[in-house]
């Protein structure tokens, strides 16, 4: 992940951490001693100020409420800049109850100077004919492909799955990972096959877009990976096609540059 990321990821954790020593101490790191945080009604001044902030909104939301928050995997930086929106959705799956469109302005030491909070409407795509628990398992499914878990990842996948990737040939005698898959067991392999090759440390994802319509939807943005054996990186466009029915992802097509995967493989 990218220092943008790790921070956006930290700033989301905190809100959901139920360790108050824990969340001190995050807060500690990630704003800045005189930090000011703005929200449309009132502003938080300094650490001791964020940290009951976080600790209320951590009680009447995520321990109280029921909910949880989650990144929406739209970071970007610009300059002392990164901006970036928040879900808060509950935590046993459901439609997004509240978006947050968050600015901040950091220091010459990476922590956050000015925290400017913007609360929207939930989604278009929610409001308009997405099935909210598609939305739901696809947040989750970002959340955790993330991580290092590939079981808890699996654990999304519906034990028979639509799985295709778009290249010209359905075994690959460099790439390891070009497969056919069908079963929850071979989207395991897939994703272990595709880390030992790829180191994730060394890998970036990033999702610039996400479209909805009923049980479907298509995720688009850029995959950035070193292969291990050759030294060789591919960066390229994508798209990702999902088809959730009953909470389960049931279809996984992937649309991506095969030409560029083969060179950096030595192809």
């Amino acid at each position: 992940m990218t220092d943008i990321e790790q921070l956006v990821n930290r700033y989301v954790a905190v809100w959901n951490e139920p360790d108050p020593g824990v969340r001190e101490k995050e807060v500690a790191a990630l704003w800045a001693p005189d930090a000011v945080q703005y929200l449309e009604e009132r502003t938080f001044s300094g650490q001791a100020e964020l940290t009951v902030r976080v600790a209320e909104a951590y009680e009447q939301f995520v321990r109280d409420g029921g909910f949880e928050f989650r990144c929406a995997g739209d970071a970007v930086g610009h300059h002392d800049l990164v901006r970036f929106s928040v879900y808060m959705v509950p935590a046993a799956g459901g439609p997004v109850a509240w978006t947050g469109f968050i600015v901040l302005r950091l220091d010459g030491a990476g922590q956050v100077l000015a925290d400017h909070q913007f609360a929207e409407a939930p989604a278009p795509a929610v409001a308009t004919g997405a099935n909210p628990g598609t939305r739901a398992a696809v947040e989750e499914f970002l959340r955790r492909i993330g991580g290092p878990d590939v079981d808890r990842l699996v654990e999304l996948y519906a034990p028979e799955v639509d799985w295709s990737v778009s290249w010209p040939v359905a075994e690959h005698p460099l790439v390891d990972w070009i497969r056919p898959r069908a079963t929850r067991a071979e989207v395991a392999d897939h994703f272990r096959v595709f880390r030992s090759v790829c180191p994730p440390d060394k890998g970036r994802v990033r999702v610039d877009r996400m479209l909805f319509d009923g049980d479907n939807a298509v995720l688009f943005g850029r995959s950035d990976q070193l292969v291990a054996r050759t030294g060789r990186r591919f960066d390229m466009a994508f798209a990702l096609h999902l088809t959730v029915s009953g909470g389960l992802i049931t279809r996984y097509h992937v649309y991506e540059d095969s030409l560029a995967v083969v060179e950096a493989f030595g192809g």
